[in-house]
């Protein structure tokens, strides 16, 4: 199921999901089948992934003149992120694919030897926007804005020293986040001022469950810069698989439900390209992940 947050001119935001092209109000949906449903994703994950199987049973036994009567079409509606704000630190996973690792030896100040674990960072609530917003680049801060595109992860329930077979119960669903980075403000390792600016964790356009994932480990993924493309690549290169994640973090603190995981971006940054690329007011990025969708946003300069 994709799920998204949108509004409305007359709304506040409210939970949706897709249905035969149609934004269907989750709510409302809950109404008309006489089954109290929320109007916020966080909500929705806190009543487990049991239901989504139950919501799914109730599409089918639903006409489709009720789903037009409750649902919208994608020109009436603004998609915001799927999870505004965060309850947590959004985490995110340093140098998790190969040619990634070698390529941030060769421009940044990394060793270019594979981490033996995880390498764990994170991003703070305020750093998420939506599709179709502006990703800031601040010039007092930074000159050298990069992207990153990334499977992200949404954790559906508590979870300590979870074992690495079974990490993928874990997990409520999918999306995307371009982990937007200022090269040039990393202070002594740490890179909490590089990736924590605000708007520096784009995320959307939807959450796309679990179920509809056969292997969350052979996704493609891939970004471009104005329309040219510049990383291209696939979960299976991995270094850290998304169960190794969820196995590791769930050791070092306890993982809860709507934790957010950002789970790595792949060879094709533009500190890696020869010569460096830096994002530069005007440039729209699209970063998309296969069964999720297209997150598109323009650079805006202060």
């Amino acid at each position: 199921m994709k799920l998204l947050t949108y509004k409305t001119a007359e709304t506040e935001p409210r939970l949706g999901f897709l249905h035969n092209n149609l934004i269907i109000d989750m709510e409302d949906f809950g109404e008309i089948s006489n089954f109290p449903l929320p109007i916020d994703m966080l909500d929705l994950i806190d009543m487990g992934f049991e239901i989504i199987s139950e919501i799914s049973e109730m599409i089918l036994e639903t006409r489709e003149i009720d789903f037009e009567q409750i649902g919208y079409k994608f020109e009436e509606v603004e998609i915001l992120a799927p999870i505004q704000k965060p309850r947590k630190n959004i985490i995110g996973i340093g140098l998790n694919f190969t040619e990634h690792v070698a390529e941030s030896a060769r421009t940044l100040d990394t060793t270019g030897k594979l981490p033996q674990k995880p390498i764990i960072f994170s991003k703070p609530p305020t750093t998420v926007t939506a599709t179709n917003t502006n990703v800031i680049l601040n010039t007092k801060l930074t000159q050298q804005l990069d992207w990153e595109v990334e499977l992200a992860v949404v954790i559906g329930k508590t979870g300590k020293y979870v074992a690495n077979a079974d990490a993928l119960d874990y997990v409520f669903g999918y999306t995307v986040i371009n982990d937007i980075s200022a090269r040039d403000c990393r202070r002594e390792g740490q890179w909490i001022v590089s990736k924590g600016q605000d708007t520096f964790a784009p995320m959307g356009p939807y959450l796309v469950t679990k179920d509809e994932f056969s292997n969350p480990h052979d996704i493609n993924l891939s970004l471009k810069v104005n329309g040219v493309e510049k990383q291209n690549s696939n979960t299976k290169f991995l270094l850290f698989n998304i169960n190794d994640l969820i196995e590791d973090l769930s050791t070092v603190f306890t993982i809860e439900a709507g934790d957010i995981i950002a789970t790595g971006t792949p060879a094709g940054v533009g500190a890696g390209r020869t010569p460096q690329e830096w994002l530069k007011d005007g440039d729209v990025m699209e970063a998309t992940v296969e069964g999720i969708g297209t997150l598109i946003n323009t650079v805006k300069e202060i």
